[in-house]
């Protein structure tokens, strides 16, 4: 994420979220559901929404989400607070249904999508990729369990953006604290 001249709630984004680990179930599917509507935008458009977002969508409570029906559709259609793209928003409805049959299955969506961060390897440089083998395997498996608008290169935005990978540049100090915060964060446990 390249900041340079940028807003100030970008800038804010990039120092004090994008990179830093998070284990959190409800901001890793809303982050999931962000980076889907992301897809063809600009990540600016999807940070000034976001707040309209969390509203419409139930503070992203995947529990309370995957009981949206055709009705909730329609509403959120008109709701010209939020990117209105019928696709996007049957898929965060329908991802939401998947995330509570993976939780029974995982025990937390936290602990699946941790099992794909990046072991060894991982180079931070001035241009990071689109996507990787890791986010492809990802986004495959959650394709596999059904979940929809989310391919290799939204699942490395959001690889990126919750902390599995730091794709600060190397001389960024929010990406040395992000390396800090990756280095002291526990990853959360993975089923026998």
């Amino acid at each position: 994420m390249l900041v340079g001249d940028s807003s100030p709630e970008y800038r804010a984004y990039h120092d004090a979220e994008w990179g830093f680990p998070v284990a959190d179930d409800i901001r890793l599917f809303e982050k999931l559901s962000l980076e889907g509507f992301q897809a063809g935008l600009s990540w600016l458009t999807i940070l000034r929404k976001r707040e309209a977002f969390r509203r419409a969508f139930a503070g992203f409570r995947f529990d309370r989400l995957a009981a949206f029906g055709p009705q909730d559709v329609e509403q959120l259609l008109a709701d010209s607070s939020i990117i209105r793209h019928r696709g996007k928003i049957e898929a965060v409805i329908n991802n939401a249904r998947r995330c509570v049959e993976l939780v029974e299955a995982e025990g937390s969506l936290a602990t699946f999508v941790w099992r794909f961060e990046p072991r060894a390897g991982h180079r931070r440089g001035r241009r990071p990729p689109a996507h990787t083998p890791d986010s492809s395997t990802l986004a495959r498996e959650l394709r596999r369990r059904g979940w929809h608008f989310l391919g290799p290169t939204t699942v490395y935005a959001f690889m990126q953006a919750m902390g599995l990978i730091n794709d600060h540049l190397p001389d960024c100090e929010a990406g040395k604290a992000v390396e800090r915060a990756r280095e002291a964060f526990v990853r959360p446990s993975i089923r026998p």
